[in-house]
């Protein structure tokens, strides 16, 4: 039979607690340089980073601006309107969608027509009008039903209205969606950063002529 020496096992187990110990230690010595590597060397670093997950700069679009004549006529002026708006990327079978909003809304050939040219030049994530200056009556209709339509909402969008009507209407000119050829104007343009978020452009006559001064500044 043999008998284990005390002291010696006394050692070895100081030893493997010294090991343990050590190997404890380096690991709270590695955690505390990760530590203070990124709360303090790379704060600036992960604060930014962090900052760029959160915040979210959206563009605000501003007024498009009056036309008056030398007297101080308004000859082009803006009014707020509610349209319905579809998602593309977040309303799943479009036409079913359409289909079941024409049972709440009014949604004519012309509005489904409209729709389809702008889906074809629209990139899938904007949103796009369905249906345009709704009454009060088809909001709250609408509202009532938004549960059953994930991508589809409300929202309040200015519109351009001429008081004098055709009178002036060659010299006035219109405004329309921006399209690819309007892209093109605005890339070469200085001011190309103030066109974030913007969903129409001058296209004939004054509204044309001066579109970047009727434009305005856009905001964040």
């Amino acid at each position: 039979m043999e008998f284990k020496n005390p002291q010696e096992e006394l050692e070895r187990f100081r030893s493997r607690l010294g090991v343990a110990g050590g190997f404890v230690l380096s690991c709270f010595a590695v955690l505390f340089l990760r530590f203070v590597w990124l709360q303090v060397i790379q704060h600036d670093y992960y604060r930014t980073r962090a900052d760029e997950n959160r915040i979210s700069l959206v563009p605000i679009v501003p007024n498009r601006g009056l036309i008056v004549d030398r007297n101080g006529v308004v000859l082009a002026r803006n009014y707020s309107a509610y349209t319905l708006e579809i998602t593309p990327s977040k309303a799943k079978n479009l036409d079913a969608v359409i289909d079941s909003l024409a049972q709440i809304i009014d949604i004519q050939p012309k509005d489904r027509k409209r729709f389809q040219k702008l889906l074809t030049e629209s990139k899938n994530f904007e949103s796009l009008p369905i249906r345009t200056r709704l009454t009060d009556e088809e909001v709250a209709k609408f509202i009532a039903h938004r549960y059953r339509f994930p991508g589809v909402d409300i929202k309040a969008r200015l519109f351009r209205q001429y008081p004098m009507g055709a009178y002036a209407s060659h010299l006035l000119g219109y405004i329309g969606r921006v399209n690819d050829k309007d892209l093109e104007k605005i890339e070469h343009h200085e001011h190309e950063a103030n066109y974030r978020g913007t969903e129409h452009f001058g296209k004939t006559g004054l509204e044309h002529h001066y579109e970047f001064e009727l434009h305005g500044q856009t905001g964040f």
